[in-house]
C-alpha cells in the first residue's frame, strides 16, 4: 500500500464521537533492538494499515488506532499511519488531530490529502488562516482536487468571504459535475448569501441527478416556508422507503420531512419525523457528569477568585461574546450588532474553546481547579494577546468583533480572567421554545445533549443553573437579550445592544437583514427575513409531544 492515498481515500473520512485513545503503555523499541528485515515490515505496515482503514470506514475507530500504533511503534513516522491517527482523533481531540496531520504533512510533503485533512482541521477550529494556507498547499500539489477546492469555498464562506467561495465551487463543478460536495457546497454557499432560488436550482438538479439526494432534500426545504404541499414531500417519503439508506440519509430524510409537515402545520406528523432523526442519530450524553462539571464550575468561580485576580489578562474592549442556548436569538443578535458599521460579526468561533481546552478547562477534565490556579498573570496576558490577534486578523479596523458561539456560555469565567472589559450578552429565549428548537435541527454529536427530550430539558436546567452563578459572580456585566423581548420592540432593544458595546447608534442596525455576507448557521432563512413574532410560544403546537421536555424543565417551563 502506497502512502500516497488511493482516490478510495480521497474523501474527508468521518470519525463521529471518536472513543478515547487507548495510548500505547510499552516503551518504544530501543536503539540496540533487533531489526527487521526493511521490505517485509513495509508489507507488514501496509497490511496493517489497509485493516486500519477498513476499521475506519465502518466507524470501529478503536481498532483502526489500536493498528495505526502498532505501526507506529515500530515505524515512528509512517506517514499514512500518522494520518489514520488524525481523522481518529477529530471530534474527540482536534488538536491531537493537528499534531497527527503535521508530523504526516513533514514526513510526506508531496500528498495533497495530508495538507487538505491539516487544513480542514484548523478550518473547524475556526483558524481560517491556516486553514486556507494548508488547503492552498494541496490545491498547488494537485490543481484539480475537487475536495480541496470544496474544502476551500467552505472556509471562505466560513470567512465571510463568499465571493471567493463562488468561482471555486464553479471550477469544481466543471471537472466533477456530479460531486456532491461541489453541489451542495454551491447550494450552501448560495443559501448563506440569501440567493435562495439559485441554490435551489442546484439542489433540485443534484435530486434528479441522483448525487447525495437524501442531503440536497434537506438542504432544498430549508430554501423557503411550504404553503402548500409540495411534491418533494411524496418524494422524500419514498426515498425514506429506499432499502440500505445509512444513518446520515435517514436522518436527512425526516429532518426534511419534519420541516415540511411543521411548514403545513402538520405537527404532529412533524414531531414523529423529528423523533424518528433522533432515534438514527443514537446519540447518548451523560448528564450526571455534566452536572457535576456545573458543580465544579461554580465551586472555582468565584466572587473571590475575581477579586483576587484584579490586572489579569488585556484590558481591551475589541472582544464581544455573544452566549446562550442553541436557537435562543445569537445569530440574529449578531446580525444587528454586525449591521453597525464598527462592529465585525466573526460568526461561532472556536478560539475560546481551544484556549479552555489547551489548558484542560473541560467538562470531561477529573480537576477544574488546577488549569485556573495554573493561570499566572503572565499566562494570562500571553492567551489574550494572541486571541486579540485573531480577532485582528478578521477585520483589522473594527472596534468591536463578536464571537458568537453559543457555549461559551460555559467559559464566561475565562473571559473574565483574560478579558476583564469584554461585552459580554446572554441571549435567553422561553424554555421550552428554546429546547423544541434545538431538537428539531440536525446537531452534531458534540450537541449530544439533544439526543431526547427529556435530556435535553435536564441540560438546559444546568445552563440555566451555571449562567444565574455568572450573574451572580458578575452582577450587572452581563447584558441578557430576551427573545421575546427584541421581537416585540426590536427598535427599543437593538438600541440597548448597541449602547451596551459602548458605540453610538446607527440606524443600519435596524436593517439587519439587508446585511451583505454569509450566514452559516441553521438560522441562515430567518436572519434574512425582518423580525417576525411566530416562533413565540411556537411550543404550543407540539405540547402533546413534548411532554417528556416540560417535565425536565419543571419550573423552568413556562406553561
Amino acid at each position: 500500500m502506497s502512502n500516497r492515498l488511493p482516490p478510495a481515500w480521497s474523501k474527508h473520512l468521518k470519525s463521529g464521537a471518536a472513543p478515547k485513545p487507548r495510548w500505547p503503555q510499552a516503551s518504544p523499541p530501543q536503539p540496540g533492538a533487533p531489526k527487521t528485515n526493511s521490505f517485509a515490515r513495509a508489507q507488514a505496515d501496509d497490511a496493517l494499515l489497509k485493516q486500519a482503514y477498513e476499521h475506519q470506514q465502518a466507524k470501529r475507530l478503536g481498532e483502526a488506532q489500536d493498528l495505526c500504533l502498532q505501526v507506529l511503534a515500530r515505524t515512528p513516522n509512517h506517514p499514512l499511519a500518522l494520518y489514520i491517527m488524525g481523522t481518529v482523533c477529530l471530534g474527540y481531540d482536534d488538536e491531537a488531530a493537528l499534531r497527527y496531520f503535521a508530523r504526516a504533512v513533514a514526513e510526506d510533503s508531496g500528498n495533497p490529502y495530508y495538507h487538505l485533512s491539516f487544513g480542514e482541521t484548523y478550518a473547524k477550529l475556526s483558524e481560517f488562516s491556516a486553514a486556507i494556507k494548508y488547503i492552498q498547499h494541496a490545491l498547488e500539489i494537485q490543481p484539480g482536487l475537487v475536495e480541496a477546492l470544496c474544502a476551500l469555498g467552505r472556509v471562505y464562506t466560513q470567512f465571510d468571504k463568499p465571493d471567493l467561495a463562488l468561482p471555486l465551487y464553479e471550477k469544481a463543478l466543471k471537472i466533477n459535475h456530479d460531486h456532491p460536495k461541489a453541489r451542495t457546497g454551491m447550494a450552501a454557499t448560495l443559501t448563506g448569501l440569501g440567493r435562495m432560488d439559485e441554490a435551489g436550482a442546484y439542489l433540485r438538479e443534484a435530486i434528479e441527478r441522483r448525487i447525495d439526494a437524501p442531503a440536497a432534500y434537506y438542504e432544498l426545504v430549508q430554501t423557503r416556508k411550504f404553503i402548500e404541499e409540495p411534491p418533494e414531500l411524496q418524494s422524500i417519503f419514498r426515498e425514506l422507503d429506499r432499502p440500505g439508506l445509512n444513518a446520515d440519509a435517514v436522518q436527512s430524510l425526516h429532518y426534511a420531512a419534519g420541516k415540511v409537515q411543521n411548514d403545513l402545520k402538520r405537527y404532529a406528523e412533524a414531531f414523529d419525523h423529528f423523533n424518528k432523526a433522533k432515534q438514527a442519530a443514537g446519540y447518548k450524553f451523560d448528564i450526571d457528569q455534566y452536572r457535576r462539571f456545573v458543580d465544579s464550575m461554580i465551586e472555582i468561580f468565584t466572587p473571590g477568585l475575581f477579586a483576587a485576580a484584579s490586572g489579569l489578562g488585556n484590558p481591551s474592549d475589541l472582544p464581544v461574546f455573544v452566549v446562550g442556548m442553541p436557537r435562543s436569538g445569537t445569530t440574529l443578535t449578531e446580525q444587528i450588532l454586525a449591521s453597525h458599521p464598527g462592529v465585525h460579526g466573526a460568526g461561532e468561533l472556536a478560539k475560546l474553546r481551544r484556549v479552555a481546552n489547551a489548558i484542560d478547562l473541560r467538562w470531561s477534565a477529573e480537576d477544574l481547579s488546577k488549569p485556573v490556579n495554573a493561570l499566572t498573570p503572565e499566562l494570562t496576558r500571553t492567551l489574550a494577546e494572541e486571541h486579540l490577534s485573531y480577532l485582528r486578523e478578521r477585520a483589522p479596523a473594527a472596534l468591536r468583533v463578536v464571537d458568537k458561539e453559543p457555549h461559551n456560555f460555559e467559559l464566561i469565567g475565562l473571559i473574565a480572567l483574560l478579558f476583564p472589559e469584554a461585552r459580554i450578552i446572554h441571549c435567553r429565549r422561553d424554555a421550552i421554545d428554546n429546547c423544541v428548537s434545538c431538537y428539531v435541527l440536525p446537531f452534531s454529536s458534540s450537541h449530544s445533549y439533544n439526543a431526547d427530550l427529556r435530556t435535553l430539558g435536564l441540560y438546559y436546567r444546568e445552563y440555566d443553573r451555571l449562567m444565574r452563578h455568572w450573574n451572580e459572580v458578575f452582577p450587572g456585566r452581563i447584558f441578557e437579550n430576551r427573545y421575546e423581548t427584541l421581537v416585540e420592540d426590536q427598535e427599543a432593544q437593538s438600541r440597548r445592544l448597541i449602547d451596551h458595546l459602548g458605540l453610538p447608534w446607527d440606524d443600519a442596525c435596524l436593517r439587519f437583514f439587508d446585511r451583505e455576507g454569509a450566514v452559516t448557521t441553521p438560522s441562515r432563512w430567518q436572519v434574512r427575513q425582518p423580525i417576525y413574532k411566530s416562533s413565540v410560544k411556537r411550543w404550543k403546537n407540539y405540547e402533546s409531544e413534548i411532554q417528556p421536555l416540560i417535565e425536565a424543565l419543571g419550573d423552568l417551563a413556562d406553561v
